[in-house]
């Protein structure tokens, strides 16, 4: 599982710094993964060998979001690979109607000295002179995040960005392809396009209809824009908090080829009977070790961390 691929910029305050890699950490990846004697395969591929017996381990490449430098920066390194990989569009980035409100937080903070927001009817005055305070701030903002609405917790980010003069749309302008951008990437031989939603929201959060809704609809508008089918989901955030069983079953009644989410862990023969709810291994940014790459790649911590549970 990948998100954003730039080269990094030297800051102080980066919370989100684990959400990107730099070109050359994504280069060296793959080069380890075929020294390593991994397969690097569609997921169509993936999916149509699963459960059977595999002489060579395989690896699936994940984008999340559909950022411009999926495109721009990790596109020239996937084709000199020849690496096929799928990039998850969410719609309203691509339209410019959703929020990328985490990294809304990060500007608001970065810009203010004091942080005052209200979150659940709790109003809070948070100092963010300091590199650390900015990264107390962002981290005790998060946690109180996750027990509001959707409504609620957009409703927090807007208010404060307002504030702090940043401009939503502007920020997902600046790192999303829009339409024309997602619909060049699905013409590349490389490039399986796949769903992520109408607005990235947490997905758990909304009752049957409206989550419903998110996966059915989005998928609807990205096969008409690429003029082919759309038969991968990857869930937003997709920790068991916001995509449960609930939302894996309604992912398999909706008719997905495969669900994605962010739960650790690597495919088994088992994952057959649960393609709506298959984990992914994370290259993470705050992380950027070819050893630690390798020790992922054995399974051997997810092994420990899931306590030997599969699927």
């Amino acid at each position: 599982m990948f998100h954003r691929v730039r080269p990094w910029i030297d800051r102080d305050f980066a919370p989100n710094r684990l959400l990107e890699i730099a070109p050359e950490f994504l280069d060296a990846v793959l080069t380890r993964l075929a020294a390593l004697g991994f397969d690097i395969v569609s997921l169509d591929a993936a999916l149509g060998g699963m459960g059977e017996e595999r002489q060579r381990p395989f690896a699936v490449l994940t984008f999340d979001d559909g950022y411009r430098d999926t495109r721009d920066l990790a596109l020239p390194i996937l084709e000199k690979h020849r690496a096929p990989f799928t990039m998850y569009v969410t719609t309203g980035f691509a339209e410019r109607t959703a929020r990328l409100w985490w990294v809304e937080l990060e500007e608001a903070i970065r810009r203010l000295p004091q942080v005052k927001i209200e979150i659940g009817g709790t109003k809070l005055v948070l100092p963010s002179a300091t590199a650390a305070e900015k990264s107390a701030a962002f981290a005790e903002i998060s946690r109180r995040l996750r027990g509001v609405s959707e409504d609620a917790l957009l409703d927090a980010i807007g208010e404060l960005v307002a504030s702090a003069g940043v401009e939503s749309a502007a920020l997902v302008d600046a790192l999303c392809l829009d339409w024309a951008g997602i619909e060049a990437m699905a013409r590349n031989d490389l490039c399986t396009i796949g769903v992520h939603t109408l607005t990235h929201p947490r997905l758990a959060k909304l009752d049957e209809a409206a989550m419903r809704h998110e996966l059915a609809e989005s998928r609807r508008l990205v096969e008409a824009r690429i003029g082919k089918p759309a038969a991968h989901l990857a869930y937003p955030i997709g920790s068991r908090a916001v995509a449960g069983e609930r939302e894996c079953k309604a992912a398999a009644s909706l008719g997905f080829a495969s669900a994605v989410t962010t739960r650790p862990g690597m495919i088994f023969a088992q994952h057959a009977t649960r393609r709506t709810a298959l984990p992914r291994l994370s290259i993470n940014g705050n992380w950027q070790s070819l050893d630690f790459v390798e020790i992922l790649l054995s399974g051997v911590p997810f092994a420990l961390w899931n306590k030997g549970r599969v699927a």
